[in-house]
C-alpha cells in the first residue's frame, strides 16, 4: 500500500469517528491526515508527511478553538449556573420589605432575595439570577 493511500484512509477512519462523537476537532485532525496523504502524493519524505500532519492538524485545532473563544466570556462565579447551581433555581415571594429585600424560604433555610436595582418588586415566582454572599439576587419569571 502507498503512504499516500494510507494517510486517506487514517483521514476517511478520524471523519467516521467525528460523525459517531460529535466532536468537530476530529474533523481538523482529519485536515491534517488529508494535508500529510497530499505530501505524500507529492514524493515528501515520512518525516515530512508526520510533521505536515501535525502542523495542519495541531493548527486546524488552534483556530478553531480560538475562534470558538472570541467574544465568550463566561458569567461571575456568582452567576454562573456551571459552579453555582442556585443560579436558575426558582423561589416563591410572597411580601417584600420596605428596604427592597424579602425573606425566602429556600432549601431549608432562611434567605434574604434581593430585586436588581431600578426594578419595581412585585411577589410571585423568581428566578435566582446571583448569589451574592448569603443573599439571593432574584429576577421576575
Amino acid at each position: 500500500m502507498e503512504t499516500s493511500t494510507f494517510w486517506w484512509v487514517v483521514a476517511g477512519i478520524t471523519v467516521a469517528a467525528e460523525l459517531m462523537s460529535g466532536t468537530f476537532y476530529l474533523l481538523m485532525i482529519a485536515l491534517g491526515l488529508v494535508g500529510a496523504a497530499l505530501a505524500a502524493s507529492a514524493g515528501a519524505s515520512l518525516s515530512a508527511q508526520i510533521a505536515i500532519a501535525a502542523v495542519v492538524g495541531g493548527g486546524a485545532v488552534v483556530v478553531w478553538r480560538s475562534l470558538q473563544l472570541r467574544g465568550q466570556h463566561p458569567p461571575p462565579a456568582q452567576a454562573n449556573p456551571d459552579v453555582n447551581l442556585d443560579v436558575g433555581q426558582i423561589v416563591q415571594i410572597d411580601q417584600w420589605n420596605a428596604d427592597g429585600s424579602a425573606n425566602v424560604h429556600y432549601r431549608g433555610a432562611h434567605w434574604t432575595a434581593i430585586h436588581r436595582a431600578g426594578i419595581v418588586p412585585t411577589v410571585g415566582e423568581h428566578r435566582v439570577a446571583e448569589v451574592i454572599g448569603a443573599r439571593l439576587l432574584v429576577d421576575k419569571t
